[in-house]
Formats: C-alpha cells, sequence, structure tokens
C-alpha cells in the first residue's frame, strides 16, 4: 500500500473527527465575531452525532447510541456548572456536546481539559494585555469567595449577570476549538 493509499485510509477512518473539526473551526469564528455560538449550529451537530453514532460509527447500533448518548452527557456535564452560574454561555456548552455526540465521552473529557488549559492562557493573556492584572486578580478571589460562601445556583448566577458588563468576555468557543483541535491532532485523530 502506497503512502497516499494509507493516508487516504486513515483520513476515511477519522472523517467524523475531520466533521467535529470543522464545526468547532466555524462555531469559534462566529462565536469571535458574535459571542454566542448559533443553536443553528449547536443543535445539528448533537443530533447528527446521535445518528452517526447509532448507524455509521463503528459500534452502531444500540452500543453506538450509548456511547454517542454518554459523550453527550459527558459534554454538557463538564460545562453545565460554569453556565449555571452565568460564567459560560448556552452556546459553548452545546457545543461540547455536541463534541461528545460525535466524539464519546473519553475523547470529550480530554478535549475539555487541553481547552480549559488553553482558555486559561488565553483569559490572563486578555487581562495582561489591557493592564488590568489587578483589577481581574481580585474580581478572580471575589468569586472564589462567592463559590465558597453562597450556595445556591440562582443567587450565584444573578451576582454574575450584574457583574458581566465590567468583564472581558472570552469567547469560549474559541479555546474549545483551539485545546480540542491541538488535542485531536495529538491524540492521531487527523490522520
Amino acid at each position: 500500500m502506497s503512502d497516499y493509499q494509507e493516508l487516504g485510509s486513515r483520513l476515511a477512518e477519522n472523517w467524523a473527527c475531520w466533521v467535529v473539526t470543522i464545526t468547532l473551526v466555524v462555531a469559534a469564528i462566529i462565536d469571535g465575531k458574535q459571542l454566542k455560538v448559533p443553536n443553528w449550529i449547536t443543535f445539528p451537530m448533537i443530533a447528527s452525532g446521535w445518528i452517526y453514532g447509532t448507524f455509521f460509527s463503528p459500534d452502531a447500533g444500540w452500543a453506538g447510541l450509548f456511547y454517542s448518548l454518554a459523550g453527550t452527557a459527558v459534554g454538557l456535564a463538564v460545562l453545565l456548572p460554569a453556565y449555571s452560574v452565568g460564567g459560560m454561555g448556552a452556546g459553548d456548552v452545546k457545543l461540547m456536546a455536541g463534541v461528545g455526540a460525535w466524539l464519546g465521552s473519553e475523547v470529550t473529557l480530554y478535549a475539555f481539559a487541553v481547552s480549559a488549559i488553553v482558555g486559561g492562557v488565553i483569559a490572563v493573556g486578555m487581562v495582561l494585555s489591557q493592564g488590568a492584572w489587578h483589577k481581574h486578580h481580585a474580581q478572580f478571589f471575589s468569586i472564589l469567595n462567592e463559590f465558597s460562601t453562597i450556595k445556591d445556583p440562582e443567587q450565584l448566577a444573578t451576582i454574575a449577570a450584574e457583574r458581566k458588563s465590567r468583564m472581558f468576555l472570552l469567547p469560549y468557543g474559541i479555546p474549545m476549538a483551539i485545546g480540542s483541535i491541538a488535542y485531536f491532532a495529538w491524540a492521531g485523530m487527523l490522520v
């Protein structure tokens, strides 16, 4: 088998990861411009992931559907706490659920972990570039204090909504795309 045939074979095996990668790039571009990941990207991504898992994945059938649903649940679970207190948009949560629907729970956990690191680095870079380290440093510890003392998620969400206009907003679709795609590349899922 030639190198080109082998590459073609590997790309055919990993086409689902390419669907997710392209979707993440489109979502990141839109999020960067509009500070929102629209439902016309997230809902079809989730539903098509379930269809892929059920009918076209290597484990097609009930096992594939379960694999896809479990991935969706993990994608929701990793970002839902941040969303519930106003620290994340719903589109970001649904986008990560879409990653899970297509690629399963384990890949979603790793993609989330790398995305969180990338998001942290970008957030620190944004704060430093604006010369607002002391303001956001104090705000960070204020938020940690709120989390440790206020146990009501609705009250935390209200406080976060009031604070939102004074904060730098990070379109999380961007670090999610960078982190996820970096993980896919490192794991050899793109070739």
